[in-house]
């Protein structure tokens, strides 16, 4: 027998920021609760390949008195862009949705991250419940109310901060996963692991293959204790104007290697390897104590992530990360690590730094 759901909140300064994310086995049947009794028509936002999942979603939904219809978009990043948000909302005008209706996001981050967007401009805002699929979905995406899609320039450009109604993480998806999808978002795991909750850290350590068995208990601790983790911190900070900054740990230069890669690059993958960077350049400056950035190298590896990536990239990657949105005019801007649990900010004038430190992770 499964373990009873844990709920895990989510508050903020006003009302409409507080939601509850619920961590179980078979959670379908608590969406109707979160929805509410107001609402009438929901759009279910899915990509193609999670259509025999989102035709289940659908039954029930249909069976709680809901009008519920289907919106099928590309998976991934392809996802992600204002062409596929047009079409959703073209969905959206067509079959009358008010204020009071609402969207359930069914797939992975880049899912929720498209369906939020929509949910957070559609008449300034509808209602949205995220129903996350993929291990990063889990523990990051879907949590924190962050939306956005990509442009051009780079990832995340164009978004809005919207906090959703209710997160539903149900663990019986992740058996349907490939075994490379929850090694890649570990990352996000592990993050959280070096920027707030040493035990996660220990927990992988402790046996990497269990922590990566997707019906182990092993990985249930660590994925409600990397969303305990983001949940506090949006608490605090909802619109990333303090301390929520750490969430980025690493992703400055992951961002930059998506784009470089023109999204082909796992997140998680890209993170991972953002991480690695972090870890020497916060040892570069005098920041990062050698055993930390050592233990980031020990614990992706345990877990197959990549920890270096091409050295003639270089100029590619800083015009990437120039455009990052968490720069500050001249400045560019990075999470380092005083110390496990000891997150801080470094703006770096000179970008020699940065190639130094790169060079210690380039292949």
């Amino acid at each position: 027998m499964n373990p009873a759901p844990t709920t895990i909140s989510v508050t903020g300064s006003a009302p409409a920021e507080n939601y509850d994310v619920i961590v179980g086995n078979g959670l379908l049947g608590r969406l109707p609760a979160l929805l509410g009794e107001r609402v009438r028509k929901v759009l279910i936002i899915l990509p193609r390949a999670l259509r025999a999942t989102g035709d289940i979603v659908k039954e029930e939904l249909d069976a709680a008195g809901y009008g519920a219809m289907i919106a099928e978009i590309p998976d991934a990043e392809e996802g992600k862009h204002i062409e596929v948000a047009s079409f959703c909302w073209q969905v959206l005008g067509k079959n009358d949705f008010t204020r009071s209706d609402a969207i359930v996001a069914v797939g992975g981050g880049a899912v929720t991250d498209l369906a939020g967007f929509v949910a957070a401009t559609w008449l300034r805002g509808v209602k949205i419940v995220h129903l996350p699929t993929s291990l990063l979905g889990m523990v990051d995406a879907s949590v924190g109310g962050k939306t956005g899609i990509n442009t051009a320039e780079g990832k995340n450009l164009v978004g809005a901060f919207f906090p959703p109604a209710g997160v539903l993480v149900d663990l019986d998806t992740l058996a349907t996963l490939p075994k490379h999808e929850l090694v890649t978002g570990m990352a996000e795991i592990i993050k959280c692991g070096f920027i707030a909750d040493e035990r996660i850290l220990e927990l992988i350590e402790e046996d990497p293959a269990d922590a990566t068995d997707a019906t182990s208990p092993r990985l249930r601790e660590l994925i409600e204790r990397a969303i305990a983790v983001k949940a506090k911190v949006v608490s605090n900070d909802l619109r990333e104007s303090g301390e929520r900054e750490f969430l980025n740990y690493g992703h400055t230069l992951a961002h930059a290697i998506e784009l470089a890669e023109r999204y082909s690059i796992r997140h998680g993958a890209a993170v991972s390897i953002g991480m690695a960077f972090a870890a020497e350049l916060g040892r570069t400056v005098g920041r990062t104590p050698d055993a930390v950035a050592e233990r980031h190298l020990a614990i992706l590896k345990s877990l197959g992530l990549p920890t270096t990536y091409r050295g003639d990239r270089w100029q590619t990657l800083l015009d990437g990360m120039r455009r990052d949105k968490k720069s500050r005019g001249d400045l560019l801007r990075f999470v380092v690590l005083d110390g496990i649990g000891r997150p801080s900010i470094l703006d770096v004038p000179d970008t020699s730094l940065l190639f130094a430190a790169y060079q210690e992770i380039a292949e």
